[in-house]
């Protein structure tokens, strides 16, 4: 058996493939289980929504309810299962920059790769939401720096994310990017863009590598991956394409079962018992229990 990577090892592999721009496709985890099938499905690399997150974990809306405790505790719990890279959405730091430094060095510690920082005032909300505001420019800027100085691996990766797009418009969405770009993020992300042609211009107006992030039903067009990796996009986010699936899974299984009165195995609408048993990996605690349990 192989060593796994370090995190040394890992960060910097994840840079290196980010930065080749040829379309990484990210899902979005909610949870430790929803990492897990992200990694069993064969995706090189996960990210902990926090829209998921909020969702999953609050039955609420993405409207900036989570704090940094639920996402370091779910980031640590992600990191126990997986091996993958992972980003981490980071919101708007929870508070100031030096609220951000502390958030980066907590996240991290806890085995985030990368952190999603985002220019929204508080509360902030969902990207694809109505109602949204960006905070001034100067602010944003002080944020990415703390974050470059507080890791601790140079090849921790901060995804600076701009909501601009829709209150200031495309060119003055650009302009921020460019400054954010300057400031010391690794990767960009202009959130929420809304025409085919704006798509088409990211990667050529921003040096660094971008994040485009779909949302099923929001306002960015979806596109094939393999057209925005042809375009030079390094990641391709569908943040909460687990989520929407998994809500809709459990509609149609409990919907079922209310409908006939029973749900069996061989219906569709269920993973079948040994296939939940081997992806939360019970025979390694079937193996514990013969080697420590008399």
């Amino acid at each position: 058996m192989t060593n796994p990577m370090t995190n040394e090892e890992r960060r910097k592999q994840f840079r290196q493939r980010v930065e080749q721009r040829n379309g990484l496709v990210v899902p979005g985890a909610f949870n430790a289980l929803s990492a897990r099938v992200i990694a069993d499905q064969g995706y090189e690399a996960a990210y902990l929504t926090g829209a998921g997150l909020t969702n999953m974990y609050y039955g609420a809306p993405d409207l900036g309810i989570i704090g940094l405790r639920d996402v370091a505790e779910c980031t640590a719990r992600m990191r126990e299962v997986i091996d993958l890279p992972l980003i981490v959405d980071g919101d708007t730091g929870f508070g100031n920059a030096v609220n951000v430094w502390h958030t980066v060095r907590t996240l991290e510690a806890a085995g985030a790769d990368a952190i999603q920082l985002e220019d929204q005032t508080f509360p902030k909300r969902c990207g694809h939401f109505a109602g949204k505001d960006v905070a001034p420019l100067p602010e944003m800027l002080a944020k990415i720096r703390a974050a470059a100085d507080a890791r601790r691996d140079n090849n921790f990766l901060i995804i600076a994310r701009t909501d601009s797009r829709a209150t200031l418009g495309f060119d003055a969405a650009i302009d921020r990017a460019r400054q954010f770009s300057e400031a010391g993020a690794d990767i960009l992300f202009v959130e929420a863009v809304e025409s085919l042609e704006e798509v088409r211009q990211l990667p050529k107006l921003l040096d660094k590598p971008q994040l485009i992030n779909i949302v099923i039903g929001g306002k960015t067009p979806a596109m094939d991956a393999s057209e925005l990796g042809q375009m030079g996009f390094g990641i391709i986010l569908y943040a909460n394409a687990a989520l929407q699936g998994a809500v809709l899974g459990m509609q149609r299984a409990l919907g079922s079962l209310k409908q006939n009165g029973r749900l069996e195995e061989n219906s569709g609408l269920v993973a079948p018992f040994l296939e939940r048993q081997r992806l939360v990996n019970k025979p390694l605690y079937d193996e514990l229990e013969k080697r420590y349990v008399s």
